[in-house]
């Protein structure tokens, strides 16, 4: 397939639910003048308990999915995808030549940034945190640092039934944090794109002086960067200020991923429409 991007076509983005808003959100603040889709797999969320097998094939139909929508850059906003590598998706000749941006770089470029002491916390999936995939690419920045892994399996559920706040969420939260008492630890990677929606009470558990890194805000440049070098950004007078409504699917309960949506964005957004 090939692809003949303009630089009004859309961006794409898929998660396994709702998390991969957080880095929409971003690519708004960077990229104000860009459309985008994006695809909420709710209907299989979450990925990270699942086999690698069953993770790429959601993963194939999702940004074969996308591919159909005539984007010009996709982006897997889903931190378990993109720990399994990208490369099941690149081999496809149908996104040869479409740009596929993880989450990956982007976070450990931040945790390198952020970390003094060299004591890292990751929190992740199961299927993340096992993969080594964050653990072997910081080790290759830092190969002094001490990392500690934390498989936080019940935290997305909890998001995904939007329970941002619940007391529930919070005792999960403590709970999963325990381990990293008195270990030092100075930087947290928040290795999942559902995470950063109840950062707050991570921070509040851990304490200020912990970093918490979200890989959302430098994937967004990162996306802004490689359209910019492909001269495929989009600017004002791209687009009619009509066309400018970004486009919401799920495969699942679309009112619940409406409301988390309006409450991360803080504004009504489109009708989210339903996909199978």
């Amino acid at each position: 397939m090939t692809n003949h991007s303009l630089p009004h076509q859309t961006i794409g983005l898929f998660d396994s639910g709702v998390g991969g808003l957080t880095v929409m959100q971003k690519l708004m603040e960077h990229l104000p003048y860009e459309k985008m889709i994006y695809l909420g797999d709710t209907a299989r969320v979450p990925y990270g308990n699942k086999s690698r097998e069953t993770i790429l094939k959601y993963s194939l139909e999702n940004a074969q999915w996308l591919i159909q929508h005539n984007i010009k850059i996709l982006v897997v906003a889903c931190n378990t995808v993109s720990a399994m590598g990208l490369s099941h998706l690149e081999a496809l000749q149908e996104y040869s030549t479409i740009p596929i941006v993880g989450m990956i770089e982007p976070g450990v470029e931040k945790v390198v940034e952020c970390s003094t002491n060299h004591r890292i916390a990751i929190l992740g999936t199961r299927a993340t945190i096992q993969s080594e995939t964050y653990q072997n690419a910081i080790k290759a920045r830092l190969p002094n640092a001490e990392i500690f892994t934390i498989e936080c399996p019940l935290i997305v559920p909890l998001i995904e039934e939007g329970w941002l706040s619940h007391e529930a969420t919070k005792l999960v939260v403590k709970e999963y944090l325990k381990p990293l008492k008195d270990k030092d630890v100075d930087t947290i990677l928040l290795g999942c794109t559902h995470y950063p929606l109840i950062k707050d009470l991570i921070q509040n558990e851990v304490g200020d002086y912990v970093c918490l890194v979200d890989p959302a805000a430098c994937c967004a440049i990162q996306v802004k960067n490689l359209l910019s070098h492909m001269q495929k950004l989009s600017f004002s007078n791209d687009l009619a200020h009509s066309e400018m409504s970004h486009q919401y699917f799920t495969s699942d309960n679309p009112k619940n991923f409406q409301k988390i949506a309006e409450k991360l964005f803080g504004c009504p957004i489109n009708d989210v429409k339903q996909i199978h």
